[in-house]
């Protein structure tokens, strides 16, 4: 499992989702990395960690114990998590295992929650669980570059050499596995292989109502709309909210500098 340690002092880990890797954070890091140590994974499957050669261990569950692995062998404390879009769930599920562990939680258009709270299904996530999902993702390589362009609030920031560093850990069908099981992990119904340990977490949720908080949300979204921001604040209505009314779901691209600063502000003010 790959991982980028940067800077030192009190751990701040950026944890990506799909289908992107830890590239999704590189404006991140040095900025924070001046006071804090930055450490950003790759989830097994993407980015530069190894590729698992059977469609799973790929599971929610699997991600989650992956991630324990890594924060135990750094010997983490007073750790601040920053979570995107499927790190929402991995995250928090090993957050909700190591409460004593975590210091500040910083949200970003990412939900925890059973059914499925963002209303219907983009089409894009609904190819890749259908019968030619594989075929769309492991052969045709039409999910990367779709989902980055398609839910990104200025597409035409995103050049070809960015669009090319999100490509550049799946050039081949057997590197692609980790992209069609994300999707279909996602879970809907109760028979849902994942749905369980989403409950689980969303469930362990209250847990952290005291915690620090910072919820950034892109308005832009169409996978996790405004109505899912809205639930987490239900959830914790003492936590900071900043909303991006000119980003959507990649709201690190649309908006990195500002996003950053808010993290800076946020740590700062919490410590």
């Amino acid at each position: 499992m790959h991982y980028v340690d940067e800077g030192g002092g009190e751990p701040v880990v950026l944890v990506h989702g799909d289908p992107t890797w830890g590239y999704l954070y590189r404006k991140f890091i040095p900025p924070l990395a001046g006071n804090f140590r930055c450490i950003v994974p790759d989830h097994m499957g993407m980015g530069k960690s190894g590729v698992p050669k059977t469609l799973y261990p790929y599971r929610l569950l699997d991600h989650i114990n992956n991630s324990e692995s890594l924060m135990e062998s750094l010997n983490l404390i007073d750790i601040t998590l920053v979570l995107h879009d499927w790190g929402g769930p991995v995250g928090l599920g090993f957050a909700i295992r190591h409460l004593k562990l975590i210091k500040r939680l910083v949200l970003m258009n990412t939900w925890a929650f059973v059914p499925w709270p963002g209303g219907p299904f983009p089409h894009l996530l609904e190819i890749i669980r259908s019968d030619r999902g594989e075929n769309f993702v492991l052969q045709r390589n039409g999910y990367v570059k779709r989902a980055i362009l398609g839910t990104t609030y200025k597409p035409s920031n995103i050049t070809k050499e960015i669009l090319n560093a999100y490509l550049a850990p799946f050039p081949t069908p057997d590197s692609r596995l980790a992209l069609l099981c994300w999707s279909r992990d996602i879970p809907v119904n109760e028979e849902d292989t994942s749905y369980q340990e989403m409950k689980k977490i969303q469930d362990g949720l209250y847990q952290f109502k005291d915690f620090p908080i910072l919820l950034l949300w892109g308005m832009q979204d169409p996978v996790l709309p405004p109505s899912v921001l809205h639930l987490w604040q239900e959830i914790y209505p003492n936590a900071s909210v900043y909303q991006i009314d000119h980003a959507s779901h990649f709201l690190q691209e649309d908006a990195s500098d500002e996003i950053v600063g808010k993290v800076q502000t946020f740590l700062r003010t919490n410590h």
